[in-house]
């Protein structure tokens, strides 16, 4: 089927032109928040972490980082829900390259993009642990 006004060519991959727009938006928002450099990250590694509700508006607001889960449970919340100045202050470099091979499985597929595009670090780190 040719293109024509009434029936405008598919998005690439199948999608709609607004479906895509839409992702190009969502994957933009991540983007816009990445720090400069892994180096940047140097949030705690150790105590309990206390995220304000921007944050943490759908569930639990203190973390213990000694504690596994909940480790992860809150690099998960920062990645999705963190603005730029939060990255900093909640994530650690070294923390979140141990922790990248568990993430990357639990976060979006659109976080996980943005950040092993940024950052193939993290991509080769979870290879590397495989």
């Amino acid at each position: 089927m040719s293109s024509s006004p009434q029936h405008p060519a598919p998005a690439p991959g199948g999608l709609s032109d607004a479906v895509a727009e839409d992702l190009a938006l969502y994957r933009e928002k991540f983007r816009r928040r990445l720090p400069e450099s892994l180096d940047d990250l140097h949030g705690p590694t150790q105590g309990i972490v206390e995220l304000p509700l921007h944050m943490a508006w759908s569930g639990m607001t203190s973390y213990d980082l000694g504690k596994p889960r909940q480790r992860v449970g809150l690099y998960r919340a920062v990645l999705h829900e963190g603005l730029r100045d939060d990255l900093p202050q909640f994530l650690n470099r070294g923390l979140l390259l141990q922790l990248w091979p568990v993430l990357h499985t639990l976060v979006g597929r659109t976080v996980r993009s943005v950040w092993e595009d940024a950052f193939p670090q993290l991509a080769s780190h979870t290879r590397a642990a495989a």
